[in-house]
């Protein structure tokens, strides 16, 4: 009998892949001439509410955020010399810092920037957002761009070409070989490159509603000193946060099925660009990884 066919994603991790089911995920690693493979539950069962468009958007990357630190850390760890472990305040500083990084370089540059600018948000907040958004865009390009020449970063984006490309094997029904696989692109609609930048996009037009939506519900904000109105807008744009992940998320969902529309070929072509940058064409050994991985996966989940 056919075995079901499954929604699978995944990402790239230190000499290896990590490919994830609807329950169950698989993190493989090279290690010399051995691949290594750690599997684990992506979650317990989730309640109706935690369902629904737009929340299970939220939901998904905080799960993936989830799985995909850990898959990074199991990875580090088998490519650590011997008898050498990644201690929990390690992990904790290193999560630590690149949220301070995140937060410093993608949300308060681009807004003090704009700012200097000499631009209001409460008084232009389309110009202001989309001043802001590209900005953001411009730095989060520059980043990747930057560290797209680091030795370890381009084996890195070498298995996610690999990942990518196994997917696309396996979603198009054909055995999964690595003579098959190679024969697809490592571009990918259902990406999280594609994700982060959508986020982007779809943020600006979020940030843009937000000071007439305020003044809407509350007249006297512009009578509000300088920084009350900031004390408001700041932290009202952090609390939209995971509104705007889960619409990002749908949007890519359907972008991702409907690759048959121009509309939505148009929303991908973006994602699809940036990820020249972020996948690389992986060599035999790579897409043996991600092949070993995507198989073992499909082993456990539909053993269920």
């Amino acid at each position: 009998m056919k075995a079901k066919r499954i929604s699978v994603g995944g990402q790239a991790v230190i000499e290896g892949v990590m490919i994830r089911g609807p329950s169950k995920y698989v993190v493989a690693v090279r290690k010399g001439k051995r691949i290594l493979a750690k599997k684990a539950s992506v979650t317990g069962r989730r309640h109706k509410l935690l369902k629904l468009p737009v929340i299970r958007g939220f939901v998904g990357l905080v799960e993936m955020l989830v799985i995909g630190i850990r898959s990074l850390m199991w990875s580090a760890e088998q490519a650590a010399p011997k008898g050498e472990k990644i201690g929990k305040n390690e992990l904790s500083f290193t999560i630590l810092i690149s949220a301070l990084f995140a937060v410093v370089f993608f949300i308060a540059l681009p807004y003090l920037l704009t700012s200097l600018m000499g631009l209001s948000e409460e008084q232009k907040p389309v110009l202001f957002n989309v001043v802001d958004g590209i900005i953001r865009i411009a730095i989060f390009l520059a980043y990747i761009i930057a560290i797209s020449f680091m030795k370890d970063v381009k084996v890195l984006f070498q298995y996610h070409g690999a990942e990518h490309k196994a997917i696309h094997c396996y979603e198009k029904g054909k055995m999964l070989s690595a003579a098959n696989v190679k024969k697809f692109t490592t571009l990918h609609p259902r990406c999280g490159t594609s994700f982060l930048l959508l986020v982007f996009i779809v943020s600006i037009m979020v940030f843009s509603l937000l000071p007439s939506l305020i003044m809407i519900y509350y007249p006297g904000f512009m009578d509000l000193s300088h920084w009350l109105r900031k004390g408001i807008l700041i932290p009202v744009r952090i609390l939209m946060i995971p509104a705007i992940a889960g619409i990002s998320y749908e949007i890519l969902k359907m972008s991702d099925r409907k690759q048959e529309s121009l509309l939505f070929r148009i929303i991908s072509m973006p994602g699809l660009m940036l990820q020249k940058i972020t996948t690389k064409e992986p060599d035999q050994k790579q897409i043996e990884v991600a092949i070993y991985s995507l198989k073992r996966l499909l082993e456990i989940e539909n053993k269920k």
